[in-house]
Formats: C-alpha cells, sequence, structure tokens
C-alpha cells in the first residue's frame, strides 16, 4: 500500500525529549518478527510506554501528529520496523535536530518526512508544544517550511523523496509507472535473451 500524498499537514506535536534515541528503542526487536508492514501501533515505543510522565501515553496528545525529538533520533539498527510503527500510530513527519542516516532514508521512502532543524529551532518548538499542547503545527512541503505560532522555518529535502512524497510514491510505484514501456520493450528483446515469462527462468529451453 502506497502512502497518501503528503503536501500540507497541521496537526499537534507531541515531544519526545531525548537524544540518541535508536531504532530498537523505537520498535523493540521482538516485534520485528511479523511478516506485514502494517499493524505496528502497539510496537511503538513499547519498551517506554507505561512509564510515568512518558508523553505518548498522555491522552490529550494521543492524536498529535508530529513528534518533535532531540539528537540523533533513529540511530542504530536499519529497521524499517521503526518507521512503519510511527507511521501506523499517526505520525505524518519527526522534526529532529539530526537523524541516522539510515533511519532517514528509510522514512522518507515509506511516507514519513524526517525534517531536521537548527538546535534552537527545535527547543523553541518543543517549548511551544509543551506550553500549549493544542498548538496547530503545519508541516508545509511545498514549502519546506514548518509553522508554529510565530516560528517560520524552511528545511531541506531530497529532492527525489519530496517527489515521492507530494505523489504518494514509493520506488515500486513509481517504477509501475513505466509499466508501458517497461511491456514495450520486454515485447522487443530477442527471445534468446533472458525473460522473466512464466517457465522462463533464464534462457530459451529453461523451465
Amino acid at each position: 500500500m502506497t502512502p497518501p500524498p503528503l503536501t500540507v499537514h497541521t496537526g499537534r506535536a507531541v515531544v519526545l525529549a531525548r537524544d540518541d534515541v535508536d531504532t530498537d528503542q523505537i520498535t523493540p526487536a521482538q516485534f520485528c518478527k511479523r511478516l506485514t508492514k502494517h499493524g505496528y501501533e502497539d510496537a511503538l515505543f513499547a519498551g517506554w510506554r507505561g512509564q510515568p510522565g512518558f508523553p505518548l501515553d498522555q491522552p490529550h496528545l494521543r492524536d498529535a501528529s508530529v513528534l518533535v525529538a532531540g539528537n540523533n533520533f533513529g540511530t542504530g539498527s536499519s529497521r524499517e520496523h521503526a518507521v512503519w510503527a510511527l507511521r501506523d500510530w499517526g505520525f505524518v513527519a519527526v522534526i529532529a535536530i539530526s537523524f541516522g542516516d539510515i533511519f532517514r532514508r528509510n522514512a522518507l521512502k515509506n511516507g514519513l518526512l524526517a525534517i531536521s532543524l537548527p538546535e534552537a529551532d527545535v527547543a523553541a518548538l518543543s517549548k511551544a508544544a509543551e506550553t500549549d499542547p493544542d498548538l496547530p503545527v503545519t508541516v508545509d512541503l511545498e514549502e519546506c517550511e514548518v509553522r508554529a505560532g510565530e516560528l517560520r522555518r524552511r528545511f531541506d529535502v531530497d529532492s527525489h523523496a519530496r517527489y515521492l512524497l507530494l505523489n504518494g510514491l514509493d520506488d515500486i510505484a513509481l517504477t509501475e509507472q513505466q509499466d508501458e514501456d517497461i511491456s514495450r520493450y520486454e515485447r522487443g528483446r530477442k527471445p534468446w535473451l533472458p525473460s522473466l515469462r512464466p517457465g522462463c527462468l533464464s534462457g530459451r529451453g529453461a523451465s
């Protein structure tokens, strides 16, 4: 299932004021045995849920769709499950000072916008969101801008990832858009070349 298009999103923010949050803390390893890409909302921060004051346990923040984190968010293993859990919980964007490189790539490929802002801006946004839990936070991918109260900050995002997010595509869906050209090319291939036709695993005569 491809992600919905993301152009401009406005929602409430929840602040996770912790640095170096790794992917095992986002989605503990025992949840990675599942064979689907959806249904991981119960896995999100499972090891921290139930601890006194943990922000995602607060009823008034349950519908927050923007996560504001600290430095080096998503470090650690390359598991995509961390992104899937955040997405399945309902988060549209994560705003942090910095991200683990693999987490950022996984996020942008799976419909979750990862935004890096300077430390002072993240601190200001965190303070504003904690002071007013109903503060609307807008993530504008068309203008590449975050807006919340008086805060307006531009952000950078990879141009290919931005195109996919704006159009609700992933790499598979992007390839499928070229189905007619791919089919035309396959029809014109020499019969002795490797084929993907049923029953043909390699060259002519393979079975």
